[in-house]
């Protein structure tokens, strides 16, 4: 069973990773499919937003359309990303690049950047409209575009797609919703106002439903064994999958999980970190490692930060958060805070009476580490620093957490947490 185990391990690992399925966006892609085809086969220029979620999976749906594209027709297919082309210039040399052009240019900057880009797509036209070889851009983070100085390429493409030249489709890839709101008037004036919203999950099946069709899909066997697997090891591994997908334990795990985020890029990590946990004395997959993984996630790194601080860092913090009780969460400044610790540090002998330049140098931390953010009011950066306002940026439920967590915290502290406002 070792060698079916190991095997059966490292199919699943490599189905998980580098699975290109799209599921339950049939509608979506058959769309942008027509719309592709139309450029590719019919020389009909189009251009498209595809708007969703980072775990929409639009970069898949895009790759599995081009799949279907493949032997259709020659066309080319120029690739920029938002986050590495930050200006025109650079995304105009990697289209040169990716056009098979450099020779034409020849490493020369000429006319403006609307005649550079003409010319590159001018060298492949071989004739008329339909004998020219089509072009589909796609613009991966495509809000990132709209910040470039003017929205030249931008405009440039739309123009060109709504123009008898060579066939382009511009396929623009985004999270922001908002995405049209960023486009300058005139580039706005020739985009072609088609846009497609992806959601994760499935219209046709609820949310939980669709999260259990997909980890069926990726730890399920399939029924031609893979190599190295016999058939009773199959049926084995596939029995232990479907009794763990009906446990009732294991439903409400998966409910927490997607209650944090329905994305398929999380789903597919939970699931490796439970395959690379398996060992040859451990080869089931059970409830206990999905809640393991589902702690993880759930974990708050505030909650953390906070536990790092020192007991006069948390004694600041306190007295902040009891401020913004008592004033309507009201910004503070150091004076104020200073004033409530050092009340609270009078009343119990115990605590140690900090100097106020080490009170000071506490509370700049905070700063630093971004638990407390200036407001910006007018004159506040002519004031010295002891009287400019500040809010505090964590909630009650994250200092109470990590209050609890610390160990060694003076127990003054925790009563005056736990206590009404002193």
């Amino acid at each position: 069973m070792s060698g079916d185990f190991e095997a059966i391990v490292k199919y699943l690992k490599e189905k998980v990773l580098y699975s290109d399925e799209v599921v339950g966006k049939e509608k979506e892609k058959k769309q942008v499919l027509n719309l592709l085809r139309r450029t590719v086969v019919d020389g009909e220029s189009n251009s498209m937003l595809l708007i969703g979620p980072q775990g929409a999976e639009s970069s898949k749906l895009v790759n599995s359309v081009l799949k279907e594209l493949e032997g259709l027709k020659d066309y080319i297919i120029v690739e920029l990303h938002g986050l590495l082309h930050t200006d025109d210039r650079l995304a105009l040399k990697s289209i040169t690049f990716q056009l098979n052009l450099d020779n034409a240019v020849d490493g020369k900057v000429f006319g403006s950047f609307a005649e550079n880009l003409a010319f590159l797509l001018a060298c492949l036209r071989t004739g008329g409209k339909e004998s020219s070889k089509s072009v589909i851009f796609i613009l991966q983070a495509f809000d990132l575009f709209c910040a470039h100085h003017n929205q030249t390429l931008l405009y440039n493409l739309f123009d060109i797609s709504q123009s008898a030249q060579t066939p382009i489709c511009v396929l623009g890839l985004t999270c922001r919703i908002n995405v049209i709101q960023l486009l300058e008037k005139r580039v706005k004036s020739r985009f072609s106002h088609r846009q497609m919203f992806l959601y994760a999950g499935s219209e046709e099946t609820s949310d939980l439903d669709f999260a259990l069709d997909r980890m069926a899909w990726y730890l399920e066997l399939p029924p031609k064994c893979p190599v190295g697997i016999t058939s009773k090891a199959r049926d084995a591994w596939n029995l232990n999958v479907q009794e763990l997908l009906k446990n009732k334990k294991f439903r409400a795990v998966t409910e927490r999980m997607i209650g944090l985020e329905l994305s398929e890029q999380i789903l597919k990590n939970v699931l490796l970190k439970c395959l690379y946990s398996l060992t040859n004395t451990d080869q089931l997959l059970t409830v206990n490692q999905f809640e393991k993984e589902l702690e993880s996630l759930e974990k708050d790194e505030m909650v953390q930060v906070l536990q790092d601080l020192s007991a006069l860092e948390i004694c600041l913090i306190v007295a902040m958060q009891h401020h913004s009780d008592i004033y309507d969460n009201s910004p503070m400044n150091f004076e104020m805070v200073y004033t409530r610790y050092v009340k609270f540090a009078h009343k119990h002998s115990s605590m140690q009476n900090v100097q106020r330049p080490v009170v000071m140098k506490a509370f700049e931390h905070i700063e630093a580490i971004e638990l407390i953010a200036m407001v910006n009011q007018q004159g506040s950066a002519k004031l010295q620093k002891e009287y400019q306002f500040f809010k505090l940026l964590v909630t009650p439920q994250q200092i109470s957490e990590a209050i609890g967590k610390m160990q060694g915290l003076p127990t003054e502290i925790v009563q005056w947490w736990n206590s009404s406002l002193i």
